[in-house]
Order: structure tokens, then sequence, then C-alpha cells
């Protein structure tokens, strides 16, 4: 379990669905901070400009409490967790009631300090990720390609 101190903020029932706001968060996470406010301020989700406000508030935590400098943190956790859904309704055809679930949720971020022995730390890129498998170009294999490699049956 990693013992060092982060910086947390959190947005609490933003109102954006928690599946629509996990794709912009997944791109963040394990970033850089500068690296991802970057790509959040080119990102044309919804969620983007909420979720750059909760870094943002969480360096301003880091570096008011504890003088750290932007370059040296990186997103270490970064979560999205349902809130409360509100149930309304909508008339529909011959005015019958159709419901509409209004649906928000939680953004949470903590902000961490790279240590100098964590020269790597963040996501790699493909072409990083396949010559680390021992492959190059970033091909891929699939499932029947890995059982035939392995001497095993193809998949029916």
């Amino acid at each position: 379990m990693d013992q060092r101190v982060g910086f947390r903020a959190s947005h609490r029932f933003a109102r954006i669905s928690a599946r629509k706001a996990r794709y912009v968060m997944d791109l963040v996470r394990g970033l850089p901070v500068e690296a991802a406010l970057t790509d959040l301020r080119f990102s044309l989700k919804r969620a983007a400009p909420m979720i750059t406000k909760v870094i943002k508030s969480a360096l301003a935590n880091a570096t008011q409490a504890a003088g750290l400098e932007p370059e040296k943190l990186y997103v270490a956790v970064a979560l999205v967790d349902g809130g409360p859904s509100v149930k309304r309704w909508k008339a529909r055809a011959m005015g019958r009631p159709r419901p509409r679930i209004r649906r928000s949720c939680h953004l949470s971020v903590v902000l961490r300090e790279k240590l100098p022995d964590e020269k790597g730390k963040g996501r790699r890129r493909p072409a990083e990720k396949a010559s680390a498998l021992g492959r190059e170009g970033g091909e891929s294999r699939t499932g029947s390609e890995a059982a035939r490699e392995a001497g095993g049956k193809e998949g029916r």
C-alpha cells in the first residue's frame, strides 16, 4: 500500500452520468498534471471542464499546503462514483407519462508527488507497451493466434 501523502479534491453531485464522466477520467488517470490539463483542454466531452476544475483544485491544495511544484505531481487516483438519481416524468404520445432519470456523479482526484526513483511513472504509449511485450510496431495478437503459437486448439 502506498503511504505517501496525496492532495485531494472532489466535485460532488455533478450533473452528468457517471458513465459519461468515466470516459474522460480514464484519459487523465496516471498522467502528470500538466499533461492531464492539456488533454482536458482539447477534449470535446461535457465532463472535461468539470474534471479540469477538480484537478486545478487539487493542484491548488498541493501548492498551497506543501509548496510543491506542479511539474512534480501526477494524477494518482481518479474516481467517478455514481450519485443520486432524480426521477422525473415527461409526457409522450397521447399525454402518457414516461420516466426520465436525471443522473449525477461524484468526481474525485488525488494528486501525488513523483519520487526521484519513479522515473517512468505514468501511462505508457501503445508502441512502448508493444515493445515491452516483445512485439514490434504495436501489432497485437488475437486469441486464436496466441493459441496457435502455444500449440493449442483454435477457439470454436
